[in-house]
C-alpha cells in the first residue's frame, strides 16, 4: 500500500492456532553467480519424525549462497568421521561435507550431533553435540543450518528467526478477513495471532522477539496493540482521536515510534510504555509517519511530504531540526536502517513504479535493488545480508527476499489468500 493511499485508509476510517505446514513457499530466483558445493548427507537416525538433514540441506539452498549436492548424486552416505572417504568427495567436486547422527535419548529427547568438514584440506571446520526434544528438532535443524552458514560465510545465519505478516483470505468477498501471523523463517509453524474481519497494519517485532506491536481496526477506529507472544495478553497502548499508527520499537524495548494526529495533521510522537507519557517530535501541516529508530537509538528517520511528495527525513530521538536525507527520485518512503546503521532499506519511486532501494548513509548513494512495479514495506534481516518486501504482480499480493547487493532473490509464495507487510523478527 503506497504512502499516500495507507494515508487516505488511515483517515477513511479514523472520521489461534499453530500448524506444522509450510504457510510459505520459498522459491529461489536468482543466486550469487559463484555457489559453494555442499554435500549434506542424510543424519542417521532413530526414531524421530524430523528429518534434521533434510532442513539444513534446504535452509543452505534457499539462501542462495551454496549448490546443494542431490541425495542421489553421492558416492557415499557416511555418518561419522571414520568412514568419510575425502578423494570421493573431491571426485564429486565437493567443497564442504555435512555429516550427522540423531539418537533417541528417552523422555522425548533426542541427541544430535554434526560435523562441517572442508573436503579439500581433509579437515573438520565445525563440531557439536547437543539435546533436543522432539518438539524442537526442527528449530535444532535451523540452529545448525546457522553455524555452518556462519562458518563458511563469516555472517550470522538467519534461520532461527521468524517472520510476520498479514494475510487476508477470502479477498473481495462478504467473507474476507485479515490475519497477523508469524512463522519460521523457511514458512513453517505458522501462527495466527491477531484475526479480524476489519484491517491488521504496520507488525513490528520487539527487540527481544517476545512482543509485537501492530494497528487493528477492531473497534472501527485505529488503535495500536502491544501483544506478549508466549501468552496472547494484549494492551491497547494507544487510541487517540484520528490516526494511530506505524509503531516501531525503540532498541532498547522500552518506547515506540509512532504516528498521531490528535493534534491535527499526522505527527511522530514517542511513547514511553512504562509511564505512557508522549513527546512529540515533529510539528509540522504536512504528513509525516512511518517511523523506524537508528541502531543506537539516537535518531529516528520518517517518511514526510513537507517538501510536495513523500521524501526520507531524519530527527534526533530527543527531538530538534528534522533534516531531509532523500534527493534522488520523486518518491522514497518507509525506510529502516540496517542492524550496522550504515544503509537505509526504503521504497523508492519513480513515475508509476516503485521498488526497494537502499542508502549508504555515508555518501548518501541510493542502490536500487528489484524491478517491480509495485514493491514495498522492506525489512531487514538480523544479519542485515537480506530484505524481506512485499510486491503484488496480478493483483496478488506476495512476499519476496533479495540480497544487499541484488544478487540473491527469493519469492514467498503464500499458500492461499494474499500476504503483505512482511516483518523479519529477532
Amino acid at each position: 500500500m503506497s504512502f499516500f493511499n495507507k494515508f487516505l485508509f488511515l483517515v477513511a476510517f479514523s472520521l489461534s492456532a499453530t500448524n506444522s505446514h509450510a504457510a510459505l513457499t520459498i522459491e529461489i530466483s536468482e543466486g550469487v553467480s559463484s555457489t559453494l558445493p555442499v554435500a549434506v548427507v542424510p543424519f542417521s537416525s532413530t526414531g524421530a519424525s524430523v528429518n534434521i538433514s533434510a532442513i539444513v540441506n534446504a535452509d543452505l539452498e534457499r539462501c542462495g549462497y551454496f549448490k546443494m549436492m542431490a541425495e542421489q548424486a553421492m558416492p557415499s552416505k557416511p555418518n561419522t568421521a571414520s568412514a568419510v572417504n575425502f578423494n570421493e568427495w573431491q571426485s564429486a567436486s565437493q567443497n564442504y561435507l555435512v555429516i550427522g547422527q540423531l539418537a533417541d535419548a528417552g523422555n522425548g529427547q533426542y541427541n544430535v550431533q554434526f560435523q562441517l568438514f572442508d573436503v579439500y584440506k581433509s579437515g573438520q571446520l565445525l563440531g557439536y553435540r547437543m539435546t533436543s526434544s522432539a518438539a524442537d528438532l526442527r528449530k535444532t535443524a535451523h540452529h545448525i543450518s546457522d553455524l555452518i552458514f556462519e562458518k563458511l560465510t563469516g555472517k550470522k545465519g538467519v534461520f532461527s528467526g521468524r517472520i510476520a505478516y498479514i494475510t487476508t483470505t477470502n479477498p473481495g468477498s462478504k467473507q474476507q478477513s485479515q490475519q497477523l501471523q508469524i512463522a519460521d523463517a523457511d514458512g513453517f509453524n505458522p501462527q495466527t495471532i491477531a484475526s479480524s474481519v476489519e484491517p491488521l497494519m504496520s507488525p513490528s517485532w520487539s527487540p527481544d522477539g517476545k512482543r509485537m506491536a501492530y494497528v487493528s481496526f477492531e473497534r472501527k477506529s485505529a488503535a495500536i496493540y502491544v501483544q506478549t507472544l508466549a501468552t496472547g495478553e494484549r494492551l491497547r497502548v494507544a487510541e487517540f482521536p484520528g490516526i494511530n499508527g506505524a509503531p516501531a520499537w525503540s532498541p532498547d524495548g522500552t518506547r515506540l515510534a509512532l504516528t498521531l494526529s490528535k493534534d491535527g495533521s499526522p505527527d511522530i510522537f514517542i511513547l514511553n510504555l512504562s509511564t505512557h507519557s508522549l513527546t512529540k517530535l515533529t510539528r509540522s501541516f504536512a504528513i509525516d509517519t512511518e517511523p523506524s529508530w537508528s541502531p543506537d537509538g539516537n535518531s529516528i528517520v520518517f517518511t514526510s511530504d513537507r517538501g510536495g511528495k513523500p521524501q526520507i527525513y531524519i530527527v534526533s530521538s530527543q527531538g530538534g531540526d528534522e533534516k531531509r536525507l532523500t534527493f534522488s527520485g520523486s518518491y522514497n518512503a518507509r525506510a529502516s536502517f540496517s542492524p550496522d546503521g550504515r544503509n537505509l532499506v526504503m521504497v523508492h519511486g519513480n513515475g508509476n513504479d516503485y521498488r526497494i532501494a537502499i542508502m549508504d548513509m555515508s555518501n548518501k548513494s541510493i542502490n536500487v535493488l528489484t524491478s517491480g512495479r509495485s514493491d514495498e514495506s522492506p525489512s531487514f534481516a538480523p544479519n542485515g545480508s537480506m530484505i524481506l518486501y512485499a510486491s503484488k504482480k496480478g493483483g496478488t499480493g506476495f512476499l519476496s527476499a533479495v540480497s544487499i547487493d541484488g544478487k540473491i532473490q527469493q519469492k514467498l509464495v503464500f499458500n492461499s489468500g494474499e500476504v503483505r507487510e512482511p516483518s523479519w523478527g529477532p
